[in-house]
């Protein structure tokens, strides 16, 4: 760890002398691109994370809505569209990104990243209740991809499933530029139930004390957030493996039941959990948010190795502690509710008005007996030497980061070159069977998706149903983002993304409600790089802004960037969305209905058909533009969420990935089947017409089409594709091709995941 030259010389002028070694490494990593979002900052107000349902909006550890209240007792005009803040339930929602863990480490580095955003929920005073994950490799066939695969994919399911969390939503794409940098990209939603439980990071009074909750504290992750603000070297897995912190999610369990006691009692003031810099990193920031200051006696924290120096204590990021602010007369309480919990608790210093200062005893470096510790009494020698270590504002420290102006080039999306004559059979068979687009089963089964019984709808459809019975809301959750899409077209392609997570909340019936968002991107110190990161962002905050879904929260992860190159911009979305109860129309077709495609405006004849950003030009090769989006994305995502609360709504399915041949494929299942027919094209392709991936489209099995035709009249275009019936057969025609494939040959060619790795 070093700090540059150039923030040396602004620490020096603020301080007036040298920094010690401790300030500059505690510089050092929270003026990282990591902490500080340096090089994102002055994008980021593309975002617009205001709306009535926003309690807290970007800046805290979790965002805040409030959601609506659907209940009996409720008032009549309780609306997704208008929310009163004072509603008695709340949810939280934050994601984070793991990326340069999970490649050195696979294992810790996704289970951490899980318990990270876990306790960011807690910090807000919520009980965690779904994650979603969004998780990105290189090439499917090399074995090192399958290895990190692999091992991600253990990592949360393990901690997930530990802690007693559901994974119920998210994503998995495979995409050669993330070979040597894959992406784990982890949210989390939490549920506060009443509005006086509701806690921040800010720091409140001067006089009220600092305690330390949960793990001892050891020297792994040392220099974690610096890990994650550089390019991954060639000897990262070997070189870079002390950076990543190691994970008990059982010790994650106790700490959420025990903070869930503590904030029910009212002990808590403010909260932060230790992430990047550790508790340098929590306690600066807490103090700061509050205009205030701190004194912090490094000695008193409970330590699980002997002789750890103050720098070690202070920006270690061992996992499973929390920092809480606690008025005097609460600390015992809080020392007896860790305990019952047999989590070490310490008193580490308290608030102040004051500089953020740090004091350590140079003789007292012995490790404690027990884990727990003796709630912050000086270890070791109670005659050392104390010393100050670190001695700064704490707004300094975390706002004083100066931010960059870095130069951008405008994406080029190439010339287009088609190839001749793709074989809409081959294209089929290469198309569903190829792990982007194939079944996830592998992934989510081993994930307990049930646990806390809030689950009204499983991962493997569009979106996953919560049931927050509290407010009789069912809370809609779609994660993820396509690379091939943002690859080919950074604006437009983040725009599909932001349509596409909205249209898959809107496909169960849900009004989308708010997001927070994970931009993920390359070394923004090269121009080009920086050019497709700075279009991912106003393509997601501009479709966002259209859609009125308030941005409320997010991540930045930059320097993505390895031997191999950079990643393609990669704008996560998790989004959430509200309706009145938990019934939503699942995409399994029910096999008694007509089939309608709404959205197609190639199908209409509005536009042509396009296969640009589609896993059809990832087989077959070549390029083309990106499809052209709907002219009322809004209005469509409203009347859809109507449409698909219709009793006479039998299926619906979103049409995104791999295009409407995949999303027939996704639909036909048992006895199930379909019969579709469509014209030949008048510009375009057929492989076009089944192969495109135009964000903004749905397929409804309906028992009454004309009520369908009515509701989007003006709003979207809207076409017959054929009828569902019993044969358990998708017969499929365009034109002169014509395809025909039962239910089992189907599940067979989607299964390629699992018959690769089981």
């Amino acid at each position: 760890m070093a700090l540059s030259d150039a923030d040396r010389e602004l620490v020096v002028e603020e301080l007036g002398r040298e920094p010690t070694p401790a300030e500059a490494a505690l510089f050092e990593n929270l003026w990282s691109e990591h902490c500080a979002y340096r090089s994102s900052w002055p994008l980021l107000s593309a975002f617009d994370g205001r709306g009535d349902q926003v309690v807290v909006g970007p800046g805290d550890d979790a965002a805040v809505v409030a959601l609506p209240d659907y209940t009996d007792d409720a008032a009549d005009d309780a609306s997704a569209a208008a929310v009163d803040p004072d509603t008695e339930t709340y949810v939280t929602l934050g994601i984070e990104s793991h990326n340069h863990p999970s490649y050195v480490d696979p294992f810790d580095g996704a289970a951490t990243g899980v318990g990270g955003i876990v306790r960011d929920t807690l910090s807000m005073g919520a009980y965690p209740i779904a994650l979603a994950d969004s998780l990105y490799f290189g090439d499917f066939d090399r074995e090192h991809s399958r290895y990190l695969f692999e091992g991600v994919v253990e990592g949360i399911s393990h901690y997930g499933n530990c802690i007693g969390v559901p994974t119920v939503a998210g994503s998995t794409a495979f995409h050669d530029d993330y070979e040597g940098n894959p992406l784990v990209n982890v949210s989390c939603v939490g549920l506060v139930d009443d509005p006086d439980r509701l806690v921040t990071a800010t720091a409140q009074d001067p006089g009220n004390k600092l305690l330390l909750v949960g793990s001892a504290t050891g020297r792994d992750g040392l220099g974690g957030a610096s890990f994650a603000s550089e390019d991954l070297a060639e000897d990262a897995e070997t070189e870079d493996r002390p950076a990543v912190q190691v994970g008990d999610p059982y010790t994650e369990k106790l700490l959420i039941e025990c903070n869930e006691r503590l904030v029910g009692e009212g002990l808590v003031e403010s909260a932060r959990d230790l992430g990047a810099a550790g508790l340098g990193g929590a306690s600066s920031e807490m103090v700061a948010k509050g205009g205030l200051g701190a004194r912090i006696e490094l000695d008193r924290v409970h330590q699980r190795e002997p002789n750890m120096n103050a720098l070690e204590i202070l920006l270690a990021e061992s996992q499973e502690r929390m920092c809480y602010e606690v008025r005097p007369e609460n600390v015992e309480r809080v020392h007896e509710l860790a305990d019952r919990y047999d989590l070490g608790s310490s008193v580490i210093g308290e608030v102040t008005d004051g500089n953020y200062v740090c004091t350590f005893r140079r003789e007292a470096r012995s490790a404690p007996e027990t884990p727990s510790g003796e709630h912050g009494e000086p270890r070791g020698d109670e005659a050392g030497e104390t010393e100050t270590v670190v001695d700064t504002p704490a707004e300094f420290l975390e706002d004083g980061a100066p931010h960059h102006d870095l130069p951008a080039e405008e994406p080029d999306e190439g010339e287009r070159d088609l190839p001749e004559d793709i074989d809409p059979a081959a294209a089929f068979e290469a198309v569903v069977s190829s792990p982007n687009t194939a079944s996830k089963e592998w992934v989510y089964r081993q994930y307990d998706h049930e646990v806390q019984v809030r689950t009204a709808l499983r991962p493997g459809d569009d979106a996953a149903l919560l049931a927050i019975r509290e407010s009789n809301v069912g809370l809609a959750c779609s994660a993820g983002a396509d690379p091939n899409w943002t690859d080919a077209a950074p604006y437009e392609g983040a725009r599909a993304v932001a349509l596409e997570n909205a249209a898959n909340v809107a496909a169960k019936g849900a009004r989308p409600y708010a997001a927070v968002d994970c931009l993920n991107g390359g070394n923004p110190e090269k121009p080009g790089v920086y050019g497709g990161f700075k279009a991912i962002v106003d393509g997601l905050a501009e479709m966002c802004a259209t859609l009125d879904v308030p941005v409320v929260g997010g991540n930045v992860s930059l320097y993505n960037d390895s031997r191999a190159g950079p990643i393609p911009p990669t704008p996560t979305l998790a989004l959430v969305g509200v309706k009145e109860g938990y019934e939503a129309p699942p995409l399994s077709l029910a096999g008694g209905g007509d089939l309608l495609l709404v959205g197609a405006r190639a199908l209409a004849g509005e536009a042509e058909a396009r296969l640009g950003g589609s896993e059809c030009l990832a087989q077959f090769g070549g390029s083309d533009r990106f499809p052209e989006s709907l002219d009322q994305p809004a209005a469509f995502v409203e009347t859809l969420a109507d449409v698909a609360d219709e009793e006479t709504t039998l299926a619906t399915h979103d049409v995104s990935h791999g295009g409407l041949a995949v999303t027939l494929a996704e639909m036909v299942h048992g006895d199930a089947g379909a019969a579709v027919e469509l014209d030949a094209p008048a510009r375009g392709s057929p492989a076009a017409y089944l192969f495109g991936e135009q964000a903004g489209r749905v397929v409804v099995e309906t028992t009454d089409p004309r009520t369908v035709r009515e509701a989007f009249d003006g709003v979207a275009p809207v076409c017959d594709l054929g009828a569902a019936d019993d044969s358990g057969t998708l017969d499929l025609s365009v034109g002169d091709a014509t395809l025909s494939y039962g239910a089992d040959e189907i599940a067979d060619l989607r299964s390629v995941i699992d018959r690769e790795l089981d």
